[in-house]
């Protein structure tokens, strides 16, 4: 069970990470953690962005970090918005940030570290606008089984 390997620590890491990033963006970032993926990372990525409703941002610009822990499946996928804009190679850099991390079973600083990466590139596309901005998705961590 993902809970029993991310620790209330990680999780914490997390959303600090995932607050921070979206205090600077209109950008919206979710974070979804379970044991095994049975398909291809992106399909079920994009599986796991339809259930959390990520395609429902004002501006599409919704980012989600999956990961199965068991069979180490890691994607990063940005909504409409995001991959029209962002540089070719932005979320390879993301993921090879994140998997150095993984590969020492830190999770937390591998997920935090990326967050933070994916901030700053939402940051100069979608910066913060205080007068209509809004925390369009939870900035709790999802779990599978």
């Amino acid at each position: 069970m993902p809970k029993d390997i991310i620790t209330p620590e990680d999780e914490q890491k997390i959303t600090d990470a995932i607050r921070e990033a979206e205090s600077n963006t209109s950008g919206e970032i979710r974070v979804h953690i379970e044991s095994n993926c049975t398909q291809d990372v992106l399909d079920r990525a994009t599986e796991i962005f339809g259930e959390l409703n990520m395609h429902h941002t004002q501006l599409r610009n919704g980012v989600l970090f999956y990961l199965a822990l068991d069979d180490h499946q890691f994607a990063v996928l940005g909504d409409a918005g995001i991959n029209a804009i962002v540089p070719d190679n932005f979320w390879e850099d993301i993921t090879a940030a994140a998997v150095r991390h993984f590969k020492q079973n830190n999770y937390g600083e591998g997920l935090a570290q990326g967050i933070r990466m994916a901030g700053q590139q939402l940051k100069h596309h979608f910066p913060y606008n205080a007068q209509g901005d809004s925390n369009e998705l939870s900035d709790d961590i999802s779990f599978g089984d």
